[in-house]
């Protein structure tokens, strides 16, 4: 009689992205109030990747964005979307305190500001 056996789990090729391919996952995360980019922006302060997890600290545009909810939600969805991420860690952090001034220089120059 033949053993019973376990299903296996499934196998995956999928290499865990480096930090450069999550920053350019995020950029399809948009601020829906000012319609940019949340890297333009000047939102993602720092991106790490251990293994298959990626950790984000990033911030809103101030504590009270209507849209923060959204935002945080857009970005999960965009890492957790990638081939190979397992565990995504959001921080949301204050300091520094966002300002126009960490806008991308040529989004900033666009804008007039």
């Amino acid at each position: 009689m033949p053993e019973p056996t376990t299903p296996a789990a499934p196998e995956t090729d999928a290499v865990p992205p480096t930090s450069d391919q999550v920053k350019l996952a995020l950029r399809k995360v948009k601020d829906p109030e000012l319609n940019l980019n949340i890297i333009d922006l000047g939102l993602v302060y720092d991106i790490v990747v251990e293994g298959a997890d990626v950790q984000i600290d990033m911030t809103l545009t101030s504590p009270g964005c209507p849209a923060g909810p959204q935002i945080m939600t857009d970005v999960e969805r965009a890492v957790q979307a990638m081939p190979g991420v397992g565990k995504v860690i959001i921080n949301l952090v204050w300091q520094p305190f966002w300002s126009p001034d960490r806008i991308e220089p040529r989004v900033r120059s666009y804008m007039g500001l």
